[in-house]
């Protein structure tokens, strides 16, 4: 109900009437162990290496979870789903192998299509979770990486019944521990699922991701690259999209523009024919896009820092939105991974995390 919520939305279903998979509840219990639901467990240990496949996206995130785990000297192999070539020169810049899983979409699905079937957004997150949990078995990886941060938590918009819809509950800490719990119910307690990034801001990673100057020719976080067809647009930012806009917004405090004009091409901050869309980021009349972006109050927050800053407080939409109330009272840039909070990070990793 909540990955297909935004499905849902869009198409103007109600499917709480409508979701009852079978399940094939057969099968060994665990020491005679019962789950909740009455039935027996499956779970079995499993002797894992204890190495990281770290998923893959292309983006800044990803390659901060990737060069921290490098950092603490965990074993890492970068893996992706689907035929990207922007994945696989990241990976070559952060000079590591790749192991890339192929997925091929049923014929019946673009039949289903040309007949009007509804169509969507799913959580491909989720779906790449259970790919990657089946290649930890298969190649020898106890730990399941990704890097999914704290804004993913926040909803995009509340429907008419008051229910969340979250573009981003795929990546959230909610289904991040209801997956966990399926993988030590139902698979085994020795494989650790579980997202690197999720005591950060976004804004905490832009200001790590500042620095590892040898990604910032090679990374791209416009999703007009992922297609199954390809990338649909020529260089690596589209320039107009929820997550260009973001990107941009949540660099800045950390770049001039020249930098940032020289990773995206352009100066989207002093576009006014963006104002729009930095306006629904900053949720100021707007809900936030639909899209894998941070918080409505990062979004102000840097906004407001942006404008105390002589290199980004005249460009046009700073100016613009800084003069906003809402702008205005926002709170400070959370420049720090706050640990303290809710993850669900293996004491060994946070060993080697404080470790460094």
């Amino acid at each position: 109900l909540k990955g297909l919520g935004e499905f849902a939305y869009v198409n103007r279903l109600d499917l709480c009437e409508l979701i009852d998979f079978e399940v094939n509840t057969d099968g060994p219990s665990v020491a005679g162990e019962m789950l909740r639901d009455g039935s027996a467990g499956w779970s079995q240990p499993v002797d894992l290496p204890g190495r990281a496949l770290v998923a893959m996206g292309g983006g800044k995130d990803s390659l901060v979870c990737l060069q921290m785990l490098r950092d603490a000297g965990v074993e890492v192999q970068p893996v992706c789903v689907g035929g990207s070539t922007l994945i696989g020169e990241t990976v070559k810049a952060a000079g590591l192998p790749l192991i890339r899983i192929r997925r091929v979409l049923a014929p019946e699905l673009m039949e289903m299509n040309a007949d009007g079937a509804w169509n969507g957004h799913v959580p491909v997150t989720a779906i790449n979770s259970a790919i990657l949990l089946c290649a930890s078995l298969l190649y020898g990886y106890r730990y399941v990486v990704f890097a999914n941060e704290s804004s993913a938590n926040e909803a995009t918009l509340k429907d008419e019944q008051g229910r969340e819809i979250n573009h981003q509950y795929s990546k959230s800490l909610a289904f991040e521990q209801a997956f966990r719990s399926v993988i030590q119910q139902r698979v085994s307690p020795d494989v650790e699922y579980f997202s690197l990034l999720r005591p950060f801001s976004e804004t905490a990673i832009t200001r790590r991701f500042s620095r590892l100057t040898d990604f910032h020719t090679v990374f791209s976080s416009c999703n007009r690259n992922f297609h199954q067809d390809g990338s649909r647009i020529e260089g690596r930012w589209c320039q107009n999209c929820p997550k260009c806009r973001f990107a941009a917004l949540a660099l800045a405090p950390f770049m001039s523009t020249q930098q940032l004009v020289a990773i995206q091409g352009a100066d989207l901050l002093d576009q006014e024919d963006q104002l729009q869309g930095f306006k629904a980021l900053c949720g100021l009349g707007e809900h936030k896009p639909f899209e894998c972006v941070g918080s409505i109050a990062e979004s102000r927050a840097a906004i407001k820092c942006l404008a105390a800053n002589p290199d980004w407080q005249d460009k046009c939409v700073v100016k613009l939105l800084s003069a906003y109330p809402d702008v205005r009272q926002a709170g400070e840039l959370e420049l720090e991974p706050d640990f303290e909070s809710e993850h669900c990070i293996p004491a060994t990793i946070m060993a080697k995390l404080n470790a460094v």
